[in-house]
């Protein structure tokens, strides 16, 4: 096998790395904003991985496992262990809570791998999402403590409730959007307004984030925080 078959399985473990290197940076030093950064780290190797195997034809069922693998402990332990490390102090007893998001990805993640329905677009949260909005709650509050989304994080019920409501959207079949592309990918005019939606939608977020001197992890928070209930309203609406 020639190297370049190896370069997404590469980019697939980096993004492993800076998983397992965020879960350390959270529980070993408590350091959320730089346990988020890493986070967003392995969502550009995840993306990376999938553009290069498209690139090099250098597709695999290891490298399909791997990514999984690589996806889950990204996607789904660090941002649950960031989770926990907010609660930890303040309400040790609901701090497990939020771990059950795991089962949760993990459960996401095999049904991807089995479902061809999920080619163009998403049946349940992706993982990567889920992610990136309770990462980004957690960064924000450690970044601004004395914000409303500090309050919150430091609240009994909202991580906890926040992991319970995003695991059933994971294993759930609610129909999401995607931005996946390719030459065998061609988006419908409704795909393509939901997107237009989105990215309006992020555009304000960022603007109203500057305006307001807020946090750059608000941005987050808003953007996806707006996806999710974007998706949910579409799919009460059935359009």
């Amino acid at each position: 096998m020639s190297v370049r078959k190896h370069i997404p399985n590469a980019i697939t473990s980096l993004n492993l790395f800076c998983g397992v290197l965020g879960i350390i940076v959270t529980l070993q030093y408590g350091n959320l904003p730089l346990a988020f950064k890493l986070m967003l780290l392995s969502v550009a190797f995840d993306f990376c991985d999938g553009l290069a195997a498209r690139l090099l034809g250098a597709y695999s069922e290891t490298g399909k496992e791997l990514d999984s693998l690589a996806d889950l402990v990204s996607f789904g332990v660090l941002p649950s262990v960031m989770m926990f490390s907010a609660m930890e102090e303040a309400w040790p007893q609901w701090c497990f809570v939020p771990l059950l998001l795991v089962v949760a990805s993990a459960m996401r993640l095999a049904k991807f791998n089995l479902d061809e329905r999920q080619h163009e677009s998403f049946l349940g949260l992706p993982t990567p999402a889920c992610a990136l909005l309770c990462g980004s709650v957690c960064a924000l509050g450690a970044m601004a403590p004395e914000s409303f989304a500090a309050e919150l994080c430091a609240s009994a019920w909202f991580l906890p409730c926040l992991s319970a409501g995003l695991g059933i959207l994971l294993v759930s079949e609610v129909p999401m959007f995607s931005f996946k592309f390719g030459k065998d990918m061609q988006a419908n005019a409704a795909t393509n307004r939901k997107r237009c939606a989105i990215i309006a939608i992020g555009a304000a977020v960022i603007a109203l984030t500057v305006c307001l001197a807020l946090p750059w992890t608000a941005a987050f928070a808003g953007i996806f925080a707006s996806y999710i209930l974007l998706n949910l309203i579409f799919a009460v609406l059935g359009v």
